[in-house]
């Protein structure tokens, strides 16, 4: 199998860890976890990014030597991703010996193959960001950064990144997939396409960086710096007696994955891959730009005091329910907010009524109470159509999942196992096996034994299918099934595709509640001892906060609100039930240019192919805060041309004069679910 690497960005030392850092970190953790589950040879870095002109001032103003003052902050970033329960193979810091060696390697490569050369720097340098700018990049920074910037004038060290651009861009038409999601490939190729200038590699107005060969007065651009980490956790780029294993994670022997933020993506897909080409290496097969994670709706920043440390929200929630919340409630790619309330909501909606419930009622319940707790026996003979339709559903769900993870959709991997839960629990309730075990017949004995041993193979498969996400609870719920722990091997697949590998005569041991329920009571401490104050972390995306302002009028504005909305002219119950309605899963959303009000969006709606639904809430609703989300559609609308596009349907939503909100369920019940 071919081995897989995949890497975190190297996190900036300047301040403590938080959800950003721990949201990467999952995530490639995420990844790690299903190819190993897949069998393949897997490697997973992280680290800390500990050079530069920002950490030399930092130090300084707090009256500590630059290293002394890294050491200090580099090991909570590693304690916080071991809390979190990430498997990473290497922890690489930028001051490591063996990095500073091998970046000083690779400046040698560069300086060989011509394309690093002496000159003299002049413009603007963003000591925030670390990097040189334009003037029209410095106008597009926000008060406080551009504040920070400096006009630099000094000796440089040139790369000929001008050589590059056609070689960049042959690059990308090669390898499609090289840079995503497809959105940020259009944003780098547009960056190539408007020229690239030579890039300044190396400063000399401060010292806190590995020297430049030859040259000890020029430090090297933290960038070069930085990237290199990648290769040199693996030994390159390789000399004598290190390329084991460089050679075996390295493109073209092994499939590379650098999990980014969106704001560093030029570094990654730019620069990076130009150096390497410089230096005769393969780039990275994929590097993979995600969003912001926000709070309320704004940027964590230290200006606005909204950071928020992982290390609280595991010791209240667990590490593996902080795990789920942030790989399920942000579509990979796009920008997402956090809510403590809807932690809350998916930890009981989802996680509760649906994984636990269902573990706690077969097993709990009517395996320990009906069958001695034991697994029954099934011959293949005795399922019926409705087991059979489980069990495609649980195997559709595996492939789909696998192809997600495969693509790095891990939110989008998580809604096709919820298709499985949600037809397990839907499967217990039209086969009532709580009905079945008072039953006196062979037949009705004989039929909740398949039933038992159908939503425990359905549970089993669920365990593995999530482990990658919360390996600690998948492990519990295999133990309450009897089976071991999750142990995944190199050279063998672990992922679920044989259905009955669920032995009869299994032990059963029920455990409690997968994950108990919090009461208000509960909540509301756990809510306090985070420092969240009521209603906090509730807020809706920034737009829908803004209306929800806008629709809480007090004092004169209140009373001159308008009364309720009349009621429309009597319907009769027949014409009603000509309606109908379904739950819908929007696949993906686009605004229309030259409308204000309309979005387009792909539901899956339980038929062979999405519908395509044209919705007036584009000023309401960021696309992105929809992919995912379940809404109700009223399916037997006529057709209907809308700018163009055929509306296959209609999205309802609550309104008043100023907002508005698309209507959704709680839980995870399958898309063409009848709404009535």
């Amino acid at each position: 199998m071919k081995p897989f690497y995949v890497t975190t960005p190297i996190y900036y030392v300047n301040d403590r860890p938080h959800i950003g850092h721990a949201y990467s970190t999952v995530a490639a953790d995420v990844l790690a976890r299903f190819q190993r589950l897949r069998g393949r040879p897997v490697r997973f870095l992280t680290g800390t990014d500990e050079h530069g002109q920002k950490i030399e001032e930092k130090a300084k103003e707090l009256g500590k030597d630059p290293q002394a003052f890294v050491d200090e902050m580099s090991p909570p970033f590693r304690e916080a991703f071991e809390e979190l329960g990430c498997t990473f193979d290497d922890y690489i810091r930028t001051t490591d010996e063996r990095h500073e060696t091998r970046v000083q390697r690779l400046w040698n490569i560069l300086v060989e193959k011509g394309d690093i050369y002496l000159g003299e720097y002049e413009g603007w340098y963003s000591v925030a960001d670390e990097a040189f700018i334009t003037e029209k990049e410095m106008e597009e920074l926000d008060e406080v950064t551009r504040s920070k910037v400096q006009r630099v004038r000094e000796k440089s060290y040139f790369f000929k990144l001008s050589a590059y651009g056609d070689k960049l861009l042959e690059f990308y038409e090669k390898h499609p997939d090289s840079v995503q999601p497809q959105s940020r490939m259009n944003e780098v190729k547009s960056f190539v396409k408007g020229g690239l200038r030579d890039l300044s590699i190396s400063r000399t107005s401060f010292k806190w960086g590995v020297p430049v060969p030859g040259d000890p007065d020029h430090v090297m651009y933290v960038w070069l710096d930085a990237l290199t980490n990648y290769m040199s956790a693996l030994g390159g780029p390789a000399a004598a007696g290190e390329e084991e294993l460089f050679d075996r994670f390295w493109p073209p022997s092994a499939d590379v994955v650098h999990i980014v933020g969106k704001d560093i993506l030029r570094f990654h897909a730019v620069y990076w891959p130009a150096f390497l080409m410089s230096a005769g290496i393969e780039p990275p097969s994929q590097v993979w730009a995600h969003g912001w994670l926000t709070v309320d709706g704004q940027k964590m920043s230290k200006r606005f005091g909204n950071f928020i440390p992982p290390g609280p929200l595991v010791k209240e929630f667990g590490r593996d329910v902080v795990r789920y919340y942030l790989m399920r409630e942000v579509a990979f790619g796009q920008d997402g907010d956090f809510s403590h309330k809807n932690l809350i909501a998916r930890y009981h909606g989802e996680l509760g009524n649906g994984l636990g419930n269902l573990l706690n009622r077969m097993v709990a319940s009517i395996v320990k109470k009906s069958l001695g707790g034991e697994v029954p026996a099934v011959s293949e003979s005795a399922l019926t159509d409705l087991d059979r339709a489980l069990i495609a559903t649980a195997k559709a769900s595996a492939e789909a999942a696998a192809k997600h993870l495969d693509s790095v959709a891990p939110h989008r991997a998580l809604d096709a196992i919820w298709e499985l839960v949600g037809a397990a629990n839907k499967y217990v309730d039209t086969t009532t096996p709580w009905k079945l075990a008072k039953g006196e017949s062979p037949e009705d004995t004989a039929r909740l034994a398949v039933v038992s041993y159908t939503v425990l193979e359905a549970l089993r498969w669920l365990a593995v299918m999530l482990w990658p996400y919360m390996p600690d609870k998948c492990d519990d719920l295999l133990a309450q099934l009897g089976l071991p722990p999750v142990a995944p091997r190199e050279g063998t697949s672990a992922w679920p595709s044989t259905w009955g590998e669920l032995p009869a005569g299994t032990q059963t041991a029920p455990a409690g509640a997968l994950f108990p329920r919090l009461d208000d009571a509960a909540q509301t401490e756990i809510l306090t001892r985070l420092g969240v104050a009521e209603g906090e972390g509730a807020k809706a995306k920034p737009k829908q906060a803004a209306n929800a302002k806008k629709a809480a009028p007090s004092g004169d504005a209140a009373k001159k609100k308008s009364g309720p909305v009349p009621v429309k002219e009597t319907v009769t119950y027949e014409d009603f039930t000509k309606l109908d309605f379904r739950l819908g899963l929007v696949l993906e959303a686009e605004k229309l240019e030259k409308s204000r009000k309309l979005l387009r969006l792909t539901v899956d709606v339980g038929e062979d192919k999405p519908r395509n639904v044209m919705a007036g809430i584009s000023q309401h609703y960021e696309p992105e805060a929809l992919i995912g989300k379940r809404v109700v559609v009223v399916l037997n609308l006529a057709p209907r041309k809308i700018m163009g596009m055929v509306s296959e349907g209609m999205v309802l939503a609550a309104s008043d004069d100023s907002a508005l909100s698309v209507l959704t369920i709680d839980g995870e019940l399958p898309p063409g679910s009848q709404v009535s």
